[in-house]
């Protein structure tokens, strides 16, 4: 293997620590080598802390003079919640940077990479690009379309059902399956569910990691008449972790008053077919810094979100049951592909057993529909990083 790419394995396996904890910052892994000898590595903890680059060379200390630095993406060179990188890595001496990708964001883009250059220090550009790139997938979603990394995780049985036809599905999946949708929950910055999977299970949606601490995500419920129960577990627990109802002008005023005073922020969006505009809601979502949002609605919200093409990535159990029942619901309902010319292909599949499930992860993707342009192909996902 390439010395370069060996290093540069090695970023990003420090940058995958920061997993779940740095959004909507980049996961960044560094390392500074000299002579064969690692002098200092370090990865990117939390957003608001110090960045990789900084942190392998307070590690390394003088020592950094001279040596060359890998990291996956590219060093910052704006002051954002800290200090530009480009700048520490100059003062240190640094003799070469090798950088897996370009930073996708506007006000960086390459403006880091020449100002190394213009210091007359080397940098090289494109070491296991599109690994660095799928690592990175949901920053790249966000930071340049502004609106969160959508993923749809769905529990179904072998012949397609999420739920018996009396909508009873506790517990379709295992144990593990079920854990790693707690793992999925805490590295995600908000849950969306449709007001139907709200009023039928009257779930939670909080993570449940068995005593490891995690922060809860947002619950964001889709919701256009206003029917959100103020009963219901979701409204009742909004002081303590934050909830968001997603509805329209349909909405009673008296009722968003009443949700508004238990703690629930209320955005009453536009109308599109009678619903909610799912795109002016992601919008919405993505100035409030989600960066990535799971969906574990039904497959009425289901199917509305792959209508507009805002579906980045699916993550579906299948369970060793089978139900039958016409009445059945399953992970996504509405009109559907009037032919199979128009279905939508699912890219990339990823499969992992999980005792006696089976997950499957996939890009979906309609014809030349290809909204993926922003992320690699290949590489590891952040299903993979999971364990």
């Amino acid at each position: 293997m390439d010395p370069e790419e060996r290093y540069m394995w090695s970023a990003l396996d420090l940058a995958r620590q920061g997993l779940g904890k740095t959004s909507p910052n980049p996961m960044v892994g560094a390392v500074l080598v000299k002579d064969g000898e690692v002098l200092g590595t370090g990865f990117h903890a939390k957003a608001g802390g110090p960045h990789a680059e900084i942190v392998a060379l307070q590690e390394a200390g003088e020592k950094a003079r001279g040596a060359t630095l890998y990291t996956n993406l590219e060093p910052c060179s704006h002051h954002g919640r800290t200090p530009p990188c480009v700048e520490a890595i100059i003062q240190a001496g640094v003799k070469k940077v090798v950088v897996a990708m370009v930073d996708p964001n506007p006000i960086v883009s390459g403006a880091g990479i020449r100002r190394l250059r213009e210091a007359g220090i080397k940098v090289r550009v494109g070491v296991l690009e599109e690994k660095a790139r799928r690592l990175n997938e949901v920053f790249l979603k966000y930071i340049t379309t502004k609106t969160p990394f959508l993923i749809v995780k769905m529990a179904m049985t072998l012949d397609g059902k999420i739920a018996v036809k009396s909508g009873q599905s506790r517990w379709i999946t295992g144990p593990k399956s079920r854990k790693f949708v707690h793992k999925l929950r805490s590295m995600s910055d908000g849950i969306v569910v449709g007001i139907n999977t709200l009023l039928q299970d009257d779930p939670l949606l909080n993570v449940r990691l068995n005593g490891e601490k995690s922060a809860n995500p947002a619950r964001i419920i889709v919701d256009s008449k206003g029917r959100l129960p103020l009963e219901s577990r979701v409204v009742k627990t909004a002081a303590e972790i934050k909830t968001i109802l997603a509805t329209t002008e349909l909405a009673p005023s008296s009722k968003l008053a009443s949700l508004e005073s238990a703690g629930v922020e209320v955005l009453v969006l536009p109308l599109k077919n009678g619903r909610v505009d799912l795109r002016a809601m992601m919008s919405v979502l993505g100035k409030k810094e989600i960066s990535i949002l799971m969906a574990e609605g039904g497959g009425t919200l289901n199917y509305s979100f792959l209508t507009e093409n805002l579906i980045d990535k699916i993550y579906f159990f299948l369970a060793p049951k089978l139900v039958g029942g016409k009445g059945a619901p399953t992970p996504l309902e509405g009109e559907g592909a009037k032919d199979l010319s128009d279905a939508w292909i699912v890219e990339d599949i990823e499969m992992k057993q999980l005792d006696q499930d089976l997950l499957i992860i996939g890009y979906p993707v309609r014809g030349e529909e290809n909204v993926h342009g922003y992320c690699g192909r290949t590489g590891r996902s952040i299903g993979q990083a999971v364990q």
